[in-house]
């Protein structure tokens, strides 16, 4: 597959508010990665408006680019790939399987990361993770705002497995001995985009990083705000027009209609 030309690169730039780097640098990497976590929300809206999670490269590039929207880790990690691609890095698609609250991991395909020119994981689609691509070649500690993280190999015979830790404790299991491209992930955004036992299901929410290194979050109608001193603030949206100006103020989302939870919680 070709790379996004030069106008829809240039394009998915102005949405991350980046210039084209000079470069397919490491530190290009970073840049952009940060940047992409501030601007293109993680959210789930589309299971709970009744919208088509696509997973094509036209869809992914209409919804965030042109629809200033966000969307799911198979989605924003899709995208970053196809613009990462297009400025000269190297970009291999990953299934990985999130850990549940048992410590068991979860299906295959649950989950869509980045290996960058044989080095980075990149991963701007997992909510609370890493502002900063992680070095896969370091085998110690990698402090990060976002917390501390480990890559290690899966311990339990996985042979050529990941396991990447954040403050101890996994977050996902990487695949990392086989690349994938993006429709082999179709079944893993159904299931997580209809199963009533997906967390996704259970209602919408939007979330991104800040630029003081926080994090600002909509869930149903909760707007929370949380500094990167881990202080925390929650405030319950009393009307339909106020969270809908909370998703336009803090997201730059437009609807003209509210999500409504697919299957929610009892």
């Amino acid at each position: 597959m070709e790379p996004l030309d030069d106008a829809r690169t240039d394009a998915y730039l102005r949405r991350l508010g980046a210039v084209r780097p000079d470069r397919a640098s490491g530190g290009s990497l970073r840049e952009l990665h940060l940047l992409h976590l501030r601007t293109v929300p993680f959210e789930n809206l589309a299971i709970h408006l009744g919208e088509e999670i696509a997973l094509t490269r036209d869809a992914l590039f209409d919804k965030i680019v042109t629809a200033g929207r966000g969307g799911i880790c198979y989605e924003l990690n899709g995208g970053f790939a196809e613009l990462l691609g297009a400025l000269g890095y190297r970009v291999e698609l990953l299934q990985a399987r999130v850990y549940g609250k048992d410590g068991e991991p979860g299906i295959p395909y649950d989950h869509l990361a980045l290996r960058v020119d044989g080095r980075w994981l990149a991963d701007v689609g997992f909510g609370e993770h890493s502002a900063y691509p992680l070095d896969l070649d370091e085998p110690g500690e990698q402090k990060d705002p976002g917390g501390v993280f480990l890559v290690r190999a899966a311990g339990d015979g996985a042979e050529g497995d990941l396991d990447v830790l954040r403050d101890g404790a996994p977050a996902y299991r990487l695949e990392a001995r086989r690349p994938r491209v993006l429709a082999d992930f179709r079944t893993g955004a159904w299931w997580h985009g209809t199963s009533p036992e997906s967390g996704f299901t259970k209602g919408p929410v939007c979330s991104r990083l800040t630029e003081d290194g926080g994090r600002i979050t909509l869930r149903d109608h909760a707007l929370i705000a949380t500094s990167a001193d881990g202080d925390r603030t929650e405030e319950e949206l009393a009307t339909d027009d106020e969270v809908r100006a909370a998703y336009r103020t803090e997201f730059g989302i437009v609807l003209d209609r509210l999500p409504v939870a697919l299957h929610p919680r009892p």
